[in-house]
């Protein structure tokens, strides 16, 4: 059984009609990518997924529990992770405090802490500095950072890649690739090579609709029928 399965989901701002009937799975233990042109419905599926923004109709299930319908918080408490494409981390805290904040309460902060900074060595030496005066490569280090210590079963990731210098790039995929030996991944990324780098599998968004969708391996950033639906 999938971890993840979004069936049909049409979700919609307003009167704007914006997924007409996506249809996806996850498996447990995979990376999955949402490729496409911007517009096109990546970070609402994983709003619709977070019941953000709720399809009006449509099925979104997590290990066969219907999400639909649920507060957001509920189902972050079931195991979904969030990493926006605007990272979002508390501005006024140091670093080492956003990461304390976010282990589970039974979890032991010191040991999360510790793997935090061994997954980004740079992040140690800003433990005492507000998130909120770090650059956008170190935020981004650190909303990775905080997901890692959140006991997630899988995790939403929204353009890790956008803005940041190569590389910071580098070092946020090897986070990543790192972080999906453990958890599952759900990736939306811009950067073909890096999505089809990190992921297993992929589906080509467009127009609100899954039209594409085919294995990592067996795809390339040159191929026409991936092409044709992510050039401007």
């Amino acid at each position: 059984m999938s971890l993840l399965t979004v069936e049909d989901a049409h979700t919609y701002y307003g009167e704007s009609h914006v997924l007409e009937g996506v249809s996806f799975d996850v498996a447990a233990g995979e990376v999955v990518a949402l490729v496409g042109r911007n517009g096109v419905g990546k970070t609402t599926t994983l709003r619709s997924v977070l019941q953000l923004t709720p399809p009006r109709s449509g099925s979104v299930r997590l290990r066969g529990e219907e999400l639909v319908g649920r507060d957001t918080h509920e189902v972050a408490d079931m195991g979904v992770g969030w990493i926006p494409e605007d990272r979002r981390v508390f501005a006024q805290l140091s670093v080492e405090e956003n990461v304390r904040v976010a282990v589970p309460d039974d979890g032991d902060a010191d040991a999360a802490l510790a793997e935090a900074f061994e997954t980004f060595p740079d992040l140690e030496e800003f433990r005492d500095r507000d998130a909120g005066s770090l650059s956008g490569g170190q935020q981004q280090m650190l909303a990775i950072a905080r997901s890692l210590v959140g006991d997630n079963d899988i995790l939403l990731v929204d353009e890790p890649s956008e803005g940041l210098a190569p590389l910071v790039v580098e070092s946020v995929a090897e986070a990543l690739s790192d972080a999906a030996e453990d958890t599952t991944l759900l990736l939306v990324e811009q950067n073909l090579p890096l999505a089809l780098d990190l992921a297993d599998r992929f589906y080509v968004l467009d127009n609100g609709r899954v039209v594409e969708e085919g294995d990592a391996d067996d795809a390339s950033a040159d191929d026409e029928r991936l092409r044709r639906h992510l050039s401007a």
